[in-house]
């Protein structure tokens, strides 16, 4: 079963770990400013794998979320793009991360949320796979998610270097921007120098100063990814441990 860690009186049940998709959703309820009870997932212990779990996302991953609905009746979300849709849908009524639906703004949104859930997220994922979790090292591998990694950074650096607000869309920090930062703040993770996208790194740096980042970060655990990318010992530790699990969770699935 998963920990609890917050017993507010919130209908909102977020079910995470820290990754890099874990924490986006956090950090948008924080930005929102709305109630929510944390249930930490071991997925080192494929607790997203259990009955309970698969009741609430067939697909076995996190985030996942549970809500009521309008008609009173829960409501269950995954897929961190559909879930942070549905909370800016229903919540967002001030537009505070968000746009109006239907404004051109909206749609461009869309399009940065996409680009980060069929592009960025998937590749620098995979990136992060070969580059650190592999048995053994495929270079073919290495290089293709790193570089595909690479040219969708410099998309997204292309794109800040034109932004006027220095977000993604608009005038402001939206759910776009969200998405995007807890896999850019962990490049080094994937093997890719943030360095050399200046005004991406600005940008993250842009986050990483917002109040609500800062909280919803550090849920359910501490995010340490900056710190440990300075730590070569620490890193190497990390990835031999995620390792063991990673591999064991492929064999698993691969019985099914």
């Amino acid at each position: 079963m998963a920990v609890v860690f917050d017993e507010n009186p919130s209908d909102i049940n977020l079910y995470t770990t820290q990754t890099p998709n874990g924490i986006k959703i956090s950090i948008t309820l924080e930005e929102l400013g709305l109630p929510y009870k944390v249930h930490k997932i071991d997925i080192s212990k494929n607790t997203q794998k259990e009955p309970w779990f698969l009741a609430i996302n067939p697909n076995g991953r996190i985030p996942a979320l549970t809500d009521t609905f309008t008609d009173g009746k829960t409501i269950r979300l995954f897929e961190s793009g559909s879930i942070m849709q549905y909370l800016v849908e229903q919540y967002d009524t001030k537009h505070l991360i968000s746009y109006p639906v239907g404004s051109r703004e909206s749609y461009e949104v869309n399009n940065w949320l996409f680009f980060l859930n069929a592009g960025v997220g998937p590749m620098q994922g995979q990136a992060n796979h070969f580059h650190r979790y592999a048995p053994e090292k495929i270079e073919y591998g290495v290089n293709r998610y790193q570089n595909e990694t690479r040219r969708l950074y410099g998309v997204l650096d292309k794109h800040l270097a034109e932004s006027t607000s220095g977000y993604l869309v608009g005038n402001k920090c939206t759910i776009a921007d969200i998405a995007h930062w807890g896999w850019v703040t962990s490049a080094g993770w994937a093997g890719v120098d943030i360095d050399k996208f200046p005004n991406l790194k600005a940008w993250d740096e842009r986050m990483m100063a917002r109040p609500a980042v800062e909280k919803g970060r550090h849920v359910p655990d501490p995010h340490r990814m900056k710190e440990m990318l300075k730590d070569k010992e620490a890193m190497e530790k990390s990835a031999a441990e995620a390792q063991k699990w990673v591999m064991q969770g492929m064999a698993d699935d691969a019985k099914k």
